[in-house]
């Protein structure tokens, strides 16, 4: 990672200004880098595995990520309880990195009793209490808050909708699935999807979160186009019941 020099207080043509400015110097500088980091990562999209196949890029940043990748992230999803869990897991990633998520997350299914949101809809302030004393997690009351909030919202879809599949994979979009040519942080598909679980009291589901859950839980295929798990992935998408249901 390229390392940002000190930024020293901004001057004008009278002299120095603000600490305010200083540091709006130095945010700029360090918004640059970070463009410059994404552009140069994704100059090619793909890069080959331990097996000489090309696999999406970013499988590459971490050990722990290439199975992940070639397993589990983009195959389409249907079972209530994993898809909570993975919704729940991309708010606890919110200012954070995938990779600590990911290795917490038997961790975090030890502590939140396997995501079953009938369970953890009746949590009450000692768990919150509890929750916050792991350090096997991430310890944010917000997002503990916000899990046992959407536990509860969780279970009144389902009452209203027969299941927590049936209410997301509607938001699938139904059109041939084309791959990514660069990073993509949302979909109007994700702003419909999160718009609708705020209205229901969801929250820690804001777009970007929503669109992330999509690519994972396979609602959305956005393997590189050279990747060798786009074409299984996406023909498991195709067998999808929920897919090929009408939305």
């Amino acid at each position: 990672m390229a390392k940002v020099k000190p930024v020293a207080a901004a001057r004008t043509r009278g002299g120095r200004v603000g600490a305010s400015a200083a540091i709006a110097v130095g945010r700029r500088r360090v918004y640059r880098l970070a463009v410059a980091r994404v552009l140069l990562f994704y100059a090619g999209m793909t890069i080959d595995g331990p097996d000489g196949r090309p696999r999406c890029r970013w499988c590459a940043a971490a050990p722990e990520f290439l199975a992940y990748h070639d397993t589990e992230w983009g195959f389409p999803v249907e079972d209530d309880r994993r898809l909570f869990e993975k919704l729940c897991l991309e708010s606890f990633q919110s200012g954070l990195s995938w990779r600590t998520i990911l290795a917490k997350r038997e961790n975090f299914r030890a502590a939140f009793h396997q995501f079953d949101f009938d369970r953890v809809a009746r949590y009450t302030a000692r768990d919150v209490d509890r929750l916050l004393h792991d350090a096997g997690i991430v310890r944010h009351r917000g997002k503990i808050e916000a899990v046992i909030n959407n536990a509860r919202r969780a279970r009144e879809l389902v009452d209203a909708e027969g299941s927590l599949a049936d209410f997301v994979w509607r938001f699938a979009p139904r059109e041939p699935a084309v791959a990514p040519t660069q990073p993509v942080g949302e979909s109007a598909e994700s702003r419909m999807l999160s718009r609708e679980l705020k209205r229901r009291g969801w929250t820690f589901v804001g777009p970007t979160t929503v669109y992330a859950f999509m690519q994972a839980m396979g609602l959305v295929n956005d393997h590189a186009a050279e990747c060798v798990i786009r074409a299984p992935a996406e023909r498991a998408r195709r067998a999808c019941r929920r897919f090929r249901k009408p939305s």
